[in-house]
């Protein structure tokens, strides 16, 4: 994808939406991982929804078995060695925050490491490197076939 394509639509949004210039690093690592558990929930969604037309039950079904802290904990153990420095800080920022909401049916590792990478991928998406964003989900979701 073109970084083009990232920019034209973030400034159709700004232009259309009244959005302002934002500073990514100025973001808390919630916040990042606010935004980047919805734009990971809607790769995954895109995905299952390119596989087919089906009953909204089964595409939920689907979704979930991606969109959950033990699948997105293992991803992120999976992609820990190819993350640059940056990528890496903002993982561990993530990571580490204090979140008001406990973990639901989780470990609390993995609802850590699940709210590290939705910062990341929240990061990555404001920054407008969709590119990256995708190779990462990419090899993290190969992972997850390999393991099982």
């Amino acid at each position: 994808m073109e970084d083009g394509v990232v920019w034209q639509f973030n400034a159709y949004m700004k232009e259309m939406l009244g959005m302002k210039e934002t500073v990514v690093t100025d973001y808390s690592p919630l916040t990042l991982a606010y935004i980047g558990d919805s734009i990971y929930d809607l790769i995954i969604k895109s995905l299952v929804v390119n596989e087919g037309n089906r009953p909204v039950k089964e595409l939920h079904r689907q979704t979930s078995r991606f969109v959950n802290a033990s699948a997105q904990s293992q991803m992120m153990r999976a992609l820990q060695d190819k993350l640059t420095e940056e990528e890496h800080g903002v993982y561990k920022r993530g990571r580490n925050a204090k979140s008001v909401s406990p973990a639901k049916n989780q470990s609390v590792t993995d609802y850590r490491r699940a709210t590290g990478f939705e910062a990341l991928m929240g990061y990555l998406y404001l920054k407008g490197d969709l590119k990256r964003l995708l190779e990462l989900v990419k090899e993290g979701l190969e992972s997850l076939k390999e393991s099982g």
